[in-house]
């Protein structure tokens, strides 16, 4: 039987989007401040959760919630079992957005709110392919099972006590990425610099306060500054001028005590592509360095200005290496806190790929930048994943993606990491297409209504060719 799929998934339009705006409508942001055993990762990833599994339950399909912090929703029958692996969780929103981020608007065709394209969207779509496979009453050998996680977006603690207790999947994809496919994913790890010492307090500049960034997988939007200048009118000057010069905006405000906020606004993005964001940490710390400063923070905001100010793929600290297949290491300045009782921490977060090691990276990193009186740690890390190109699973969604889209297929790595490394046959296939403009962990977020919806077509031929 020759199945239309664009026209199947075009006759559930209406409720799919209904569906999406009720979950798009949960704040789901981690929230340690109110974490619980009833909600491990805080009340709106628990919620979302809940509300997913929710649809599966209206439509007739076998649901499971693990202790609310991942589920699932299953169908067909077989000894195999096909994983997707999707997320509810979603990265803080920032400001500068033209609209509450949790109220979604669907404005020329775009679906704006957060986590509409990652994950909630491309979950969504993935749903509704099966659903679709469901409805059509179509014969399957195997099940399929949506996978829902609430913790993606930090330290996967959602699959962490998923698989503690439930089935791997035999193989499968995360819909949490691009097409063609993403067959290939760096490792990653990151790493903690302190820089220690102490500052003249008579000096005539005094650093009190410097912080940028909320999560080591964002290029930080952000950043201030609370500073003591010998000269204040002179430095707010030297801002200004520094302003033109450079992709950055920002304040300069002298209080009453003499001290001065300095605000920096940049351009956040993903933290696997670090070039695609303007980093406000590492701007304002370039900026600084044209004032004399003593101790711990001349050490920290030269280290940050000198070693890490556009360096996207970690040459200047020794982690920059190139693979044929799967590119070249990224570097992400993630997260910058000083403050005059404690320290200065700087988190490099890397994506790598095969043929270096997290262990020449921190060696090579700690050589660099121990002349800056600093000392590293390190963080959880994640080896590189790939999955042939020859491996049926890839052949067969390739396929699928050429097939219905006309666009060319082929293999890719990337630095971002999905579910899909969790599975032995584990890749990420969508939901952003190569004409798609990428706006994940950005002010604005959106997926177009288009994309959703040819997002689950392939979605819903794939899996059932995958599974029949």
């Amino acid at each position: 039987m020759a199945i239309d799929w664009k026209k199947e998934i075009d006759n559930y339009k209406e409720e799919l989007l209904e569906d999406l705006f009720e979950l798009l409508r949960i704040d789901s942001v981690r929230d340690d401040d109110h974490k619980s055993d009833e909600s491990p990762v805080g009340p709106g990833p628990r919620k979302a959760l809940e509300k997913m599994l929710s649809f599966g339950d209206r439509d007739g399909f076998v649901t499971k919630n693990v202790d609310n912090i991942a589920g699932h929703i299953e169908y067909g029958a077989g000894d195999e079992l096909m994983g997707l692996l999707g997320h509810v969780d979603v990265v803080p929103v920032g400001n500068g957005w033209d609209n509450d981020p949790f109220d979604p608007q669907l404005i020329d065709g775009k679906i704006i709110a957060r986590g509409s394209s990652d994950d909630k969207g491309p979950t969504m779509a993935a749903y509704y392919a099966i659903k679709l496979i469901k409805k059509l009453g179509l014969p399957v050998k195997k099940r399929v099972r949506l996978i829902v996680g609430t913790d993606e977006e930090s330290e996967w603690l959602c699959m962490d006590r998923y698989f503690k207790t439930e089935e791997m999947p035999d193989f499968g994809f995360s819909p949490d990425a691009e097409f063609p496919i993403i067959n290939g994913e760096k490792g990653m790890v990151s790493l903690y610099v302190s820089v220690k010492g102490e500052q003249d307090k008579n000096a005539s500049n005094y650093l009190n306060s410097f912080d940028a960034g909320i999560r080591e997988n964002m290029v930080p939007q952000e950043a201030h500054a609370e500073v003591r200048f010998a000269d204040p009118e002179k430095a707010e000057k030297a801002f200004f001028d520094f302003l033109e010069h450079n992709p950055v905006t920002g304040t300069f405000e002298t209080l009453d005590d003499g001290k001065s906020e300095i605000t920096v606004l940049g351009k956040a993005s993903h933290g696997s592509m670090p070039e695609k964001g303007v980093n406000a940490g590492t701007y304002l710390a370039v900026f600084l360095t044209q004032f004399s400063f003593t101790g711990q923070a001349k050490g920290y905001l030269a280290l940050i200005a000198e070693q890490v100010h556009l360096d996207f793929t970690g040459k200047n600290v020794g982690a920059e290496h190139t693979d044929e297949v799967m590119g070249t290491t990224s570097m992400n300045a993630g997260i910058m806190t000083f403050t005059e009782d404690t320290h200065g921490l700087v988190v490099l977060n890397f994506r790598f790929p095969r043929g270096i090691t997290v262990e020449k990276i921190e060696i090579a990193a700690d050589s660099a930048l121990s002349s800056y009186n600093a000392t590293i740690g390190r963080g959880k890390d994640k080896t590189p994943h790939y999955v042939s190109a020859e491996d049926e699973l890839v052949k067969t969604l390739l396929s699928v993606y050429a097939k219905q889209t006309g666009f060319e297929a082929h293999e890719q790595s990337i630095g971002g990491g999905t579910y899909g490394r969790i599975l032995e046959r584990g890749v990420a296939f969508g939901a952003l297409f190569p004409d798609s403009e990428d706006t994940m962990h950005q002010v604005n977020e959106f997926m177009t209504v288009k994309d959703l919806l040819r997002a689950a077509s392939i979605y819903a031929e794939a899996i059932y060719e995958l599974i029949k």
